[in-house]
């Protein structure tokens, strides 16, 4: 079983003008929830763990886990409020984000939680603003204490400084992660909004040293570029595709990559620690043909597994 943790809120695409107003469609969507709904559509069994609210919002975000498969039964739900997420597309595609969520039930999970998750836990993927706001950052981090060494721990910041403007909040949160992660995910974007004197080398080097088994740091339309522990850098060129927008790339990148590394007999403490090559750049471009498939669509709709044939090892 795989374990997603962290926030899940709605998405409102802005579509224009009407006579009275603007007309609006609203998705289900969040960073951890997208990548819940990822790994399930790639045959992957998974679980999210996260707080949702009564709300119709909340209803909605239940049913749409449950129609894709996901397993809802570590959710805790509560009566504030869904944080809802405006998206602005720009003509490019590049999304952005303003988020209205203080005090939503997406930030509310307790730690009553950790006694009782799914067993075996073959891997967490924690991330996103969750992993910065109260009371769950809390809860999540003494998740992650709790089964360090005993699972694959992955870890995308996915960092939105409109939710948390304090840099120094998600350093420390990235300080605590480090050591405890094998498998990170993180934007060249990301990278230069919190080390702006640092090159990405540098931090590479600090995150192999910290026991990170495999970081990858994606590069949007110039690919990605992965380091593991004993090889030189792999560069991952991105996957052509008309953009209609980038809502969801992150989050199908880190989902197929999950998905393919269990695919690999790789997802796993030893297989992560002696991951050859040859299997990393599958699970890349693996990756990178997801993320192509959903900058292609419409809001943060994920490829499933038939839409992916893989092209290289079997």
């Amino acid at each position: 079983m795989l374990v997603v943790c962290g926030e899940a809120l709605i998405d409102v695409f802005v579509q224009g003008d009407t006579p009275a107003g603007l007309a609006v469609e609203a998705r289900v969507g969040g960073s951890p929830f997208n990548v819940a709904v990822g790994l399930a559509r790639l045959a992957q069994p998974v679980a999210f763990v996260g707080a949702l609210s009564r709300d119709a919002s909340g209803e909605r975000l239940m049913r749409a886990l449950a129609a894709e498969g996901v397993q809802t039964g570590w959710v805790q739900r509560h009566n504030a409020r869904s944080t809802v997420s405006f998206v602005g597309v720009d003509g490019q595609g590049v999304a952005t984000y303003a988020f209205y969520g203080d005090g939503g039930a997406d930030r509310r999970l307790g730690a009553a939680v950790l006694d009782r998750l799914p067993d075996p836990v073959q891997a967490i993927h924690v991330g996103s603003y969750a992993t910065v706001v109260e009371p769950i950052a809390h809860t999540l981090q003494s998740l992650v204490q709790r089964h360090q060494g005993r699972c694959v721990i992955a870890y995308d910041p996915n960092v939105r400084l409109n939710v948390e403007p304090d840099i120094e909040r998600w350093l420390d949160q990235l300080d605590f992660m480090l050591p405890r992660t094998q498998v990170l995910k993180v934007s060249e974007e990301d990278l230069q909004r919190l080390y702006r004197q640092h090159s990405v080398e540098s931090f590479a080097s600090r995150a192999l040293a910290s026991g990170v088994a495999l970081l990858v740091v994606t590069r949007g339309a110039a690919g990605a570029s992965a380091w593991l522990q004993g090889h030189p850098r792999l560069d991952i060129p991105a996957v052509d595709a008309d953009v209609v927008d980038t809502v969801g790339a992150g989050d199908a990148f880190q989902a197929a990559l999950l998905a393919r590394l269990a695919e690999l007999g790789r997802l796993s403490l030893e297989g992560l620690r002696s991951l050859p090559v040859d299997h990393a750049r599958d699970a890349l471009g693996f990756a990178a043909r997801a993320a192509a498939m959903a900058c292609g669509r419409r809001g943060a709709d994920l490829p499933r597994r038939p839409e992916l044939p893989a092209h290289g090892l079997h």
